[in-house]
């Protein structure tokens, strides 16, 4: 049996823990701990190093005790802020923060599930294959953790990330490929009350070429978004310099790469119908994942969802996760529902009836 009380501890001792990305090393230093002395080998690899964090991811290997290949759990460490002095509450099967923090479920109910499904399965003794436990620093801040993994230590191709939000029994088998995109306009500078016609406004430059852009829902796929605009500074001068600051998604690639495209032409028209130039650059934050209807994890998801009777949703989602990573490195992933909700607000909460749920399902995927 999943044994609810250690299950709802763990989280609770997890969610009291301050961890802001680029400071999880509390986190690691207590799971390190916490599985001390089981024959585990437990390795943190040197990705806090790369990213200028206070630790690196925690990889723990479990010895195989049957047959079967080898596969990974993954959930990560940080949490969105405000998260710092978080004080977890259970009432009625509800546990939410009793202050003005999140709670931190994302993404420590995941590694709570993950902790309690091993544990089930030593104290009852029932075979699994190689396991490999993921817990990754700096998600929330771009999945930085997840990008310097030192994957040469995981001999398991395939990855299931508890990290999503939704009933347990959701699948994520979509999320988009991320770019994030720069663009400076340059102008001219002039007196704007005695020879304004002697400068190049680089704020009309960049209205001219937002008004041209084909902006937020692109289509079932795509999305894109300019979330900042900065440059100026006096009335009476000509703007000579404006940045703006945005993103595009999408779930194909050449969809991505054809948004950019349009947003950069848009640029380019602007200037050459106004003067002056203009700097454009994009760098791809995350690759796409799209896992086959055809996936042998994906199928044994469902059959694991219709053996604990859960609701199964197989779906997309507009946000990126570790999972696309894992992905982008060639390996066959998905992203579990959990049960948390209203994640990255003060509102924050979960249900311990949902970490029991996700415990189990991920205890039958780990007997594969």
């Amino acid at each position: 049996m999943i044994n609810s009380q250690r299950l709802t501890d763990t989280f609770l001792d997890l969610a009291r823990i301050d961890s802001p990305s680029l400071h999880e090393k509390a986190v690691a230093d207590h799971l390190c701990a916490l599985l001390a002395g089981r024959g585990y080998d437990i390795r943190v690899d040197n990705a806090g190093e790369i990213i200028g964090g206070d630790t690196g991811n925690v990889i723990v290997r479990v010895p195989a005790t049957g047959p079967g290949e080898a596969i990974a759990f993954s959930a990560h460490m940080d949490c969105v802020p405000p998260c710092i002095g978080v004080e977890p509450v259970l009432n009625d099967g509800v546990i939410r923060a009793a202050g003005n923090t999140v709670l931190g479920g994302d993404d420590k109910a995941g590694i709570a599930a993950i902790l309690e499904a091993l544990f089930h399965l030593e104290e009852e003794k029932i075979p699994h294959p190689e396991l490999y436990l993921l817990f990754t620093v700096c998600e929330e801040a771009g999945m930085f953790g997840a990008k310097n993994l030192d994957f040469s230590r995981i001999k398991a191709h395939e990855v299931v990330v508890l990290d999503a939000g939704g009933d347990v029994g959701t699948i994520i088998v979509r999320a988009p490929s991320k770019a994030g995109i720069s663009v400076t306009f340059h102008g001219r500078s002039a007196h704007a009350g005695i020879e304004p016609e002697k400068g190049i406004s680089a704020i009309q430059l960049a209205a001219h070429a937002v008004s041209h852009m084909r902006l937020l829902r692109i289509d079932e796929e795509t999305v894109a978004n300019l979330g900042r605009i900065e440059g100026g500074g006096q009335t009476n001068i000509v703007p000579d310099c404006v940045t703006l600051t945005g993103e595009a998604r999408s779930q194909t690639n050449a969809k991505l790469m054809a948004q950019i495209e349009h947003m950069r032409l848009c640029c380019v028209k602007a200037v050459e119908e106004l003067g002056g130039s203009f700097d454009f650059s994009h760098e791809i934050s995350y690759p796409a994942m799209d896992v086959p209807a055809h996936s042998m994890l994906l199928h044994r998801a469902l059959h694991a969802c219709n053996d604990q009777n859960l609701t199964c949703a197989v779906k997309g989602t507009g946000g990126g996760s570790d999972a696309n990573v894992f992905a982008g490195q060639g390996l066959s992933c998905i992203n579990l529902g959990i049960g948390m909700s209203r994640v990255h607000t003060t509102d924050e909460f979960v249900l311990v009836e949902d970490m029991l749920k996700a415990a189990r399902l991920t205890a039958a995927l780990m007997q594969r």
